[in-house]
């Protein structure tokens, strides 16, 4: 199924779209442009690629350099999953958030699952319709699931670092 997609991918965008393809791995993948990713999406979905799963947002650390945001669609007519990553550089402090474009207008779903990337990793989904925390309060500082993320001694007054 990997090699079909990514043949789509490539007939539509040309294969300078892609990455990365690995059929190698425990869970094969496409990796695609940034720039590409809500087109791909749209090849997906006019595929019969109904259902994105899963979204998760990767902080692959200070030296790397980089963050990952990995999508699991799912085609229940074919009974096919796809899994699409996309590879951004990682911000440093007084920077702006890394940004990937949104797929909230293709995928109802991805509201919530691009809500909860951004407000744990701090990944920025450019064109969502209503960006904002949704797991952690509105004036919360930083973004827990980083890597270099330092808690914050208090909030409002209570303790929360031990």
């Amino acid at each position: 199924m990997i090699e079909e997609i990514k043949n789509l991918i490539v007939s539509r965008l040309g294969a300078e779209a892609i990455i990365e393809a690995n059929d190698k791995v425990l869970q094969p993948f496409i990796c695609v442009q940034v720039a590409k990713l809500a087109e791909v999406g749209q090849i997906l979905y006019e595929n019969d690629f109904d259902h994105l799963a899963c979204l998760t947002g990767i902080d692959n650390g200070r030296e790397a350099g980089t963050m990952e945001v990995v999508y699991h669609f799912y085609s229940i007519l074919k009974n096919a999953m796809v899994v699409i990553k996309v590879k951004v550089n990682r911000n440093q402090a007084g920077e702006p958030l890394p940004c990937v474009p949104s797929l909230s207008h293709i995928w109802k779903g991805a509201d919530w699952l691009e809500r909860e990337t951004y407000d744990l990793v701090g990944i920025h989904f450019e064109g969502h319709q209503d960006l904002r925390r949704i797991l952690l309060p509105a004036d919360w500082q930083g973004f827990p699931l980083r890597k270099d993320y330092e808690e914050q001694a208090t909030y409002h007054g209570i303790q929360v670092k031990y």
